[in-house]
C-alpha cells in the first residue's frame, strides 16, 4: 500500500460496492481513512462486506440501491448527507456486462437496455445527485468505471462496448461542466478481471480466465487483480491527483496499444 496517499476523513459513496471492483475498492478507502457507503442490490453481501470491515457499521455502511431509480440515488446521496454530514467521492462503479452475443442481427433489445440502463444512465443519476450536494462545497471527486472497451473494439458485446464509450464522453463533458465548481471527474478502465461480472458473461472459471488474461498480456510477470483498479481509485480520490480532471486512467499493462491480430495468424 502506498502509505503517502490519504483519504483522511473523506466521505465516499461506491456504487456496486458488494463485489468485484467496488468491494476492493470500498476496503482500501477505509484502510486510507474514508467513511465509506457501499450501494448494491446485493444485500447479504453487501451487509457482509461492512461486518467484516467494520462490526459497528460505523466507517462503512451498506444502503440498498437500484442505480437505475433516481428515487433510489437521491435517497443514496441523501442518506449519506444525513449520515457523514458532506459527499466528497462518489465512485459510479455499478454496471452489467450483459449477453455474450456478439452479433448486432441477434441482440435482444431488453438486453441492450438493460446494459445502457445500469452502466450509463445509473452512472449519470449517481453524478447528477453527487454534484448537487458537491457543488455548494466548491469541492468533490466523482468517478466512473469504465473500460479497455473504451479503447479497443471487437472484443466485447455492443451494449457493453456502447456503454463504456459513453461512460468516457460522460466523464470528459462533466470535467468541463463541473471544473468551475472544484469538482474533478474522472474514469478508471480496466483490462479484463476474473470478477463475477466477466465470469458469469463467460461461464467459466477464474482460473481459467486468470489464464488468458496472462497468456494475452502484453505486460508478462504479472496479473491484474482489482486491488489495481482499487489502488487508481483512492490515487483519483486524493490530494495527490488534486489537478488530474478528464482523464480516462486506463489500467490495462499496454494491452491496448497493440492489435496481435496478425501476429497471431502468421
Amino acid at each position: 500500500m502506498a502509505t503517502y496517499l490519504q483519504l483522511p476523513l473523506a466521505r465516499a459513496i461506491i456504487t456496486g460496492g458488494a463485489s468485484g471492483i467496488g468491494e476492493s475498492t470500498a476496503r482500501l478507502f477505509v484502510r486510507y481513512g474514508a467513511n465509506v457507503v457501499i450501494a448494491d442490490i446485493q444485500d447479504d453481501l453487501g451487509k457482509s462486506v461492512c461486518k467484516d470491515v467494520d462490526p459497528t457499521c460505523q466507517i462503512i455502511s451498506y444502503i440498498r440501491c437500484d442505480v437505475t431509480k433516481e428515487a433510489d440515488i437521491e435517497n443514496l446521496v441523501n442518506s449519506t448527507i444525513e449520515k457523514y454530514g458532506k459527499l466528497d467521492i462518489m465512485y459510479n462503479n455499478a454496471g452489467i456486462a450483459g449477453e455474450s452475443s456478439m452479433s448486432a442481427a441477434d441482440t435482444n433489445f431488453e438486453d441492450f437496455k438493460s446494459v445502457i440502463d445500469v452502466n450509463v444512465l445509473g452512472s449519470f443519476l449517481g453524478a447528477k445527485h453527487a454534484a448537487r450536494v458537491m457543488i455548494p462545497s466548491k469541492k468533490g471527486c466523482i468517478l466512473f468505471t469504465s473500460s479497455v472497451a473504451s479503447i479497443i473494439a471487437g472484443e466485447t458485446s455492443n451494449a457493453y462496448t456502447t456503454s463504456k464509450h459513453a461512460i468516457v464522453g460522460l466523464t470528459k463533458n462533466l470535467c468541463v461542466e463541473l471544473g468551475q465548481y472544484g469538482i474533478r471527474v474522472n474514469c478508471i478502465s480496466p483490462f479484463a478481471l476474473a470478477t463475477p461480472l466477466l465470469i458469469d458473461a463467460v461461464n467459466t472459471e477464474p482460473s481459467i480466465v486468470e489464464a488468458a488474461v496472462c497468456k494475452s498480456a502484453v505486460l508478462k510477470g504479472t496479473l491484474i487483480t482489482v486491488e489495481d483498479i482499487a489502488e487508481a481509485a483512492v490515487y483519483l480520490s486524493s490530494d495527490e491527483s488534486k489537478y488530474v480532471s478528464g482523464l480516462n486512467l486506463v489500467v490495462d499493462g499496454g494491452y491496448t496499444t497493440t492489435n496481435p491480430t496478425l501476429s497471431m495468424y502468421l
